[in-house]
């Protein structure tokens, strides 16, 4: 085995710790600073660690209890454990931290891919959301830019798309007077690290009597206790903050569906849009 290598086995090892894992932003940079010193890190002090990687060191402490252990003592000898065990069996094959998460990406795609198989639930929720007169798109924190991204895309196809992305008292002022204009469903995106407002919210159309369809990151989210209908597409936890891709790609395929349940509608509208775009001259090509 050469060296580059070599030093790859105890990388990948200390990296396969955090699979599967959630952890908050400042817990990911801990982890990436485990990963990056991981022929060392099994020697270091839980302050040399938080140094390193610029937190403080109750930080690392929690860390370490994320994880399941009762302490970084704990976790420092699993790391020692994982980094001065045999070096056979490792593979470089799927490169840096970064080529890795980009990868993980193209898997969360592949298994939201192979779920769209059956297209029964996807086609409900285009049929609900259709229907819908408004229809609301709820996306909070980190959701609130698919929420928009969706509604722009959506609002040529639909005539009343209301985003609701600023939490607060006015939130559920808006979900009542999208209930009293004759909304019917509710999209929401509900991403970790899950806000408490987003429940306040979904609790509220329910109570308003609207129906929720959720793109959430996995089928056991919080969310699946206050939707009707959860569509999950997994987040990526590869870099220190969230990657959307899987997420987003099912935003559109559930635009998709709504114009698939509404499709004489969808060409008219389009059909408008592409009129009154090229009389204002929108667009260079």
């Amino acid at each position: 085995m050469n060296e580059s290598a070599a030093v790859a086995v105890p990388t990948e090892r200390v990296r396969d710790l955090f699979h599967g894992v959630r952890l908050t932003p400042t817990q990911r940079r801990i982890a990436h600073c485990l990963v990056q010193h991981a022929t060392a890190v099994s020697y270091l002090s839980a302050a040399e660690v938080a140094e390193l990687a610029g937190v403080s060191q109750p930080s690392v402490t929690r860390f370490a209890m994320a994880l399941g252990h009762d302490g970084y003592p704990a976790l420092r000898r699993r790391l020692r454990e994982l980094t001065t065990g045999s070096t056979g069996g490792g593979s470089s094959d799927d490169g840096n931290e970064l080529q890795q998460a980009v990868r993980a990406e193209m898997a969360n795609l592949d298994r939201l891919a192979g779920e769209l198989a059956d297209r029964g639930r996807i086609a409900e929720a285009g049929r609900l959301l259709a229907v819908s007169r408004p229809l609301p798109v709820l996306g909070l924190r980190a959701a609130a830019p698919l929420a928009a991204y969706f509604a722009y895309f959506a609002a040529k196809v639909h005539p009343d798309v209301r985003v609701l992305d600023d939490g607060g008292s006015l939130l559920t002022d808006r979900l009542e007077q999208a209930a009293a204009a004759g909304a019917s469903a509710l999209l929401a995106f509900v991403l970790p690290r899950y806000p408490r407002e987003t429940f306040d919210a979904l609790r509220e159309a329910r109570a308003a009597g609207l129906t929720v369809v959720a793109i959430t990151d996995s089928p056991v989210s919080p969310a699946a206790d206050h939707a009707t209908l959860v569509l999950p597409a997994a987040v990526g936890t590869g870099l220190v903050f969230d990657l959307h891709t899987a997420p987003m790609a099912l935003a559109m395929v559930v635009l998709q569906a709504i114009c698939d349940a509404a499709p004489a509608d969808t060409q008219a509208r389009l059909e408008a849009f592409e009129s009154s775009a090229a009389r204002r001259q929108l667009f260079l090509g």
